[in-house]
């Protein structure tokens, strides 16, 4: 055989096995949280080179990712609040943590550098239900020994739009502060006691940077790559520590993570000397009974695929991975708890 003709069986091959590949490869769909966006993208990106199975997500916020999975319009929901098991008994579904950030008071006060100024959640607390006004209060003094703190109002800045940092910021506020808890309670949104309100973490950015003596709070990842100047904080171990993947995987690792109550874990006030008392995990939603039980199987070895691959990816882009204990028990509810129409687990 001469070879041209091998060459020419070679490209037929080539193209038989593409269009085999094309035929088989499926497209997933979700839909949720804005915080994760960046990451579920990366990934998607590299999963698709990887497999040749696509991922559409439309990031339209926790609430919207929670509608559409309960209508099984989308083959997962994502979610930064995450669900109570009543609730997901209620709506047949089960969820699992993907990735960890967190949420970082930041401040513009003249010659203090980042990290520099440390809060308590107590004191964190006092400055947004308007209870200390300045800057040289004592309370602020007293953990700052020896740093210069200007007689400066202190003016609160807050989000306006519903968001899953708000909801992990106030239920943080609520575990330190037992007049927060009952005077202004957890949500993605809030009726704020004191201060200005702007739209999303640029919202609240931008007002911190144009006002002096202004403190706000932003994710880690936006705080980081906007070179904001955050605090340190006192933490449940009464230890004082900086926002960072360190203290992020602190709490994620001491978090009671219980594949039972549906991983519902809210990582604010962890234990640990090292955890950072702020941080919070973004959720998965899917039904429990699949549908279309193949498109399911392609979405789990997406989540899969990324526990196993995607952690050089959110480091990079300021998100921290999953500690391997937690991936494990998570993998193993997979098995359990999702099944097709024949109650054939899907994993």
């Amino acid at each position: 055989m001469s070879l041209s003709c091998i060459l020419r069986r070679l490209a037929a091959t080539a193209l038989t096995l593409a269009a085999l590949s094309q035929a088989h490869a499926l497209d997933i769909t979700g839909a949720g949280a804005t915080f994760p966006y960046p990451v579920y993208a990366k990934w998607a990106e590299a999963y698709k080179a990887a497999s040749g199975n696509g991922l559409n997500y439309q990031s339209i916020g926790s609430g919207g990712g929670i509608k559409q999975i309960k209508a099984k319009t989308v083959d997962f929901g994502a979610t930064d609040k995450p669900l109570t098991k009543e609730e997901l008994d209620r709506d047949n579904l089960v969820q699992w943590p993907m990735v960890i950030g967190g949420v970082v008071p930041v401040i513009n006060l003249e010659g203090i550098r980042a990290g520099q100024l440390r809060l308590s959640g107590t004191v964190l607390a006092d400055i947004y239900l308007g209870k200390i006004k300045k800057w040289n209060d004592p309370a602020i003094v007293e953990l700052n020994k020896g740093l210069m703190l200007p007689n400066q109002d202190i003016l609160v800045v807050a989000r306006s739009d519903g968001s899953g940092t708000t909801f992990i910021f106030t239920n943080y506020l609520t575990k330190v502060s037992s007049e927060w808890k009952s005077r202004v309670g957890s949500d993605t949104a809030v009726k704020w006691p004191i201060g200005i309100n702007g739209k999303g973490n640029e919202g609240v950015a931008s007002y911190v940077r144009q006002q002096a003596g202004s403190i706000g709070y932003v994710e880690y990842a936006y705080a980081l790559q906007n070179k904001m100047t955050h605090v340190q904080m006192k933490n449940r171990e009464g230890q004082f520590v900086a926002p960072d993947e360190k203290s992020f995987s602190a709490a994620a690792a001491n978090g009671n993570w219980k594949p039972e109550a549906g991983f519902y874990e809210i990582l604010t006030e962890e234990p640990g000397k090292a955890s950072w008392p702020i941080t919070g995990a973004t959720f998965i939603l899917m039904q429990k009974v699949q549908d279309k039980p193949e498109s399911a199987k392609v979405a789990l070895n997406f989540f899969d695929w990324a526990y196993k691959n995607g952690g050089k990816v959110a480091l990079t882009l300021d998100y921290i991975p999953m500690p391997e204990s937690v991936v494990r028990l998570v993998e193993g509810e997979w098995k359990r708890a999702l099944k097709d129409k024949a109650g054939k687990p899907v994993f």
